[in-house]
């Protein structure tokens, strides 16, 4: 079975509701993944959205929540995760908090990108660490990735 990551509230391709979106509580979404691949030793997560470059680095993108050393028998995060598990870390968002921040697009359709990233040791990084340091010190450790695409609009816009 191929590694995967899920959400009970969204399907693949799909809309993130509104609760889970400035416009509503602004809390995470629930999500589960299977088939962790044997030699994993723990799990990064990043979601963010391509479609909201920074206006100060153009060619990122926004970042929205950015949690690492995840524990590999884990099976999920519950809805409104602001508790890790022992030994994770939560790493410095766009909005330079080490929390979830949901979706918000300015204008049009956006595209969040749930990422979940099978890793073959523990992430050693600054407790200030954000996605691009967190991406650069897993690079040569990643044994597998899947992902999760949500979609969402704001009322109106």
């Amino acid at each position: 079975m191929p590694f995967t990551i899920t959400s009970p509230a969204f399907e693949n391709g799909g809309t993130i509701p509104r609760l889970y979106t400035c416009e509503g509580q602004d809390i995470s979404p629930p999500l589960a993944w299977a088939d962790v691949p044997a030699g994993t030793k723990s799990l990064a997560l990043i979601v963010d959205d391509p479609d909201a470059p920074d206006p100060a680095h153009p060619k990122t993108t926004w970042v929205h929540w950015v949690v690492f050393n995840l524990p590999a028998d884990l099976p999920g995060l519950p809805e409104a995760t602001t508790h890790l598990p022992s030994g994770a870390e939560a790493g410095r968002n766009g909005w330079d908090r080490k929390a979830y921040g949901g979706p918000c697009p300015p204008i049009g359709t956006h595209r969040y990108f749930f990422k979940l990233y099978a890793l073959n040791e523990r992430l050693k990084v600054s407790p200030a660490a954000g996605k691009d340091q967190i991406v650069a010190t897993m690079h040569n450790h990643i044994i597998a990735n899947t992902e999760l695409v949500g979609t969402y609009r704001k009322a109106g816009k």
